[in-house]
Order: structure tokens, then C-alpha cells, then sequence
């Protein structure tokens, strides 16, 4: 397992078209090799936008060539990539993760397991699994935007081993709302003060093409005290990066969650092996 990972997150317009998205996509793919990191997450549903009412015109063939083009941009960049798309399926659509290694090869998929919003609610169904997988030996896990409000969905997944939150994140809403996400403190709440594992966040920024809406901005990566190492704006377009000292996440509030109250013990096993079963479980 390396000891150290250099991780970008990047900040992107939550509703714009396919075309515009994989651009800006391929761009900050070879910005993130050219900061020397190793790992470049995006923000929720970059590719397809988080904007339904593009989101579902969207020709799925579409969806699928611009997937195929990130990942050609993750082998010719020798870098991991955490991209998302909202892709349909028999039953509505799902808002998926897509894990690619710098072989250019999907190894890890999720699907978005507590939907927000109407849009979202109207056209998407949650997924049934959690999140495991690993990058350059490094034990992960995923959650992706209002995922984060319910921490079982990374924390289980830490007693089976993940050091590092990906959290890819669209936190658009009405203006009044997003303001007062920024006054309350962020969409996403940090995760290292109640698991001791870093915390990496993508979120977007921009208004909807009518004007209603807005997004919040605040990308951050967090060490597992909560402390930041990296933050973006509210409002730009933008790529964030540091330096994880892996031996920092000692994940010390999780083991004591396995032990203590001891009547939970035996059930916290049995949920941390049944995500480690699903783990693999394709998303459809």
C-alpha cells in the first residue's frame, strides 16, 4: 500500500451539455497529470450534467462514447479517474461513479443510493450496494452528493478497511437554499471527526440555463481530523490538489464503533462481509 497519494479534485458547471463536459473533462484529466497526481475526482454526474432536462434528451450511445473517451484520457494520462454520468436503464436512470484505472479500464462502479431533489427523485432509482474498492493498494469508498448525510454508507465501509472519501457532489438548489448551505457550512459536511479517514470532495458551481438555480461550490480535501488541506471558491470552475499522508488515517472512531456498545459487534462483522460480497456487484 503506498504511504502517500497526491489527489485533485475538480470543481465543474453542473449544466452544461455532454459535448462541453467531456471537454472540460479531458482538460483537467492531463492538468491533474501534469500536478503529478495520481488520482483526479469529479464532480457528480460531470459528464452528463446533473441538468434533467438535458440529462434525459440524452442519447445513451452518447453517454457511452464520452465514457469511453475519459477513460482513453485516463490511459493516455497514466492517472486514476472518478467520473460520473447519469445513464438510463429498464427502470429510470442511475447516477453512477465510474472508477477507471491509468490502464484506462472501469474497475469499480456505484450508484447513488438516496436521490435528492425532484428532478432526481421523478426520473432515478438508488442503488444496493456500498462502496469498496482499492487504488495503488489504498482501501476506498465512495459516497456521492446527499449519500454523505448518512454516514453508514462510508463508515461501514471503513471498518472494512477504506482510508479515503471520494464524494462527488452536485449541491445545486435555489439560490436562498445555497446560500444557506455557505452560512451553515458547506453541503458537505466533513468526515474525518467521526471516522478518522480523509475526505475528498468535488462539487460543482453555475447557475441553470434559467436562472433558478445555483450551485455552492466548496470543494475541500480534508485530512481525518477535518482540518483542510485544500479548498476551492464558490463560484469558478476550478482544480484543487494535495499530498495524503495515508498513516494518518487510522480510522480510530471506526474500530471503536466495532467494539463498542458490545451488543452491535457481531452485527457491524456481518455488514462490513456482506459489503465486502456486493463489492463487485455491477450497478443496472
Amino acid at each position: 500500500m503506498r504511504t502517500a497519494l497526491r489527489i485533485s479534485c475538480v470543481q465543474m458547471h453542473w449544466a452544461k451539455p455532454l459535448a462541453h463536459n467531456l471537454e472540460r473533462t479531458v482538460h483537467y484529466i492531463g492538468a491533474a497529470a501534469a500536478a503529478g497526481s495520481q488520482v483526479v475526482l469529479f464532480p457528480e454526474a460531470n459528464l452528463t450534467g446533473y441538468y434533467f432536462p438535458y440529462v434525459i434528451q440524452l442519447d445513451p450511445n452518447a453517454v457511452t462514447g464520452a465514457l469511453h473517451e475519459t477513460c482513453a484520457a485516463a490511459r493516455e494520462n497514466d492517472v486514476w479517474v472518478i467520473a460520473g454520468t447519469v445513464q438510463r436503464t429498464q427502470d429510470r436512470f442511475l447516477n453512477l461513479a465510474h472508477v477507471i484505472n491509468p490502464n484506462g479500464d472501469i474497475v469499480h462502479e456505484f450508484a447513488k443510493v438516496h436521490m435528492a431533489g425532484r428532478d432526481e427523485k421523478k426520473y432515478c432509482r438508488g442503488g444496493n450496494k456500498l462502496s469498496l474498492f482499492e487504488i495503488e493498494g489504498v482501501p476506498c469508498t465512495l459516497v456521492i452528493c446527499r449519500d454523505g448525510r448518512h454516514p453508514e454508507l462510508y463508515r461501514i465501509p471503513a471498518m472494512a478497511g477504506a482510508r479515503i472519501l471520494f464524494h462527488p457532489s452536485c449541491s445545486s438548489d435555489e439560490i436562498e437554499a445555497v446560500c444557506w448551505k455557505r452560512t451553515a457550512g458547506r453541503a458537505q459536511q466533513p468526515a474525518g471527526p467521526n471516522s478518522r479517514m480523509f475526505h475528498c470532495v468535488a462539487n460543482t458551481v453555475g447557475e441553470s440555463p434559467d436562472g433558478r438555480q445555483t450551485s455552492s461550490g466548496s470543494s475541500f480535501i480534508r485530512e481525518p481530523h477535518g482540518i483542510p488541506l485544500a479548498e476551492a471558491g464558490y463560484y469558478q470552475e476550478e482544480m484543487i490538489t494535495s499530498v495524503l499522508d495515508i498513516r494518518r488515517a487510522d480510522r480510530s472512531y471506526i474500530h471503536a464503533s466495532m467494539v463498542n456498545p458490545p451488543f452491535l459487534a457481531h452485527y457491524w462483522q456481518q455488514m462490513v462481509e456482506e459489503t465486502i460480497a456486493r463489492k463487485d456487484v455491477k450497478p443496472e
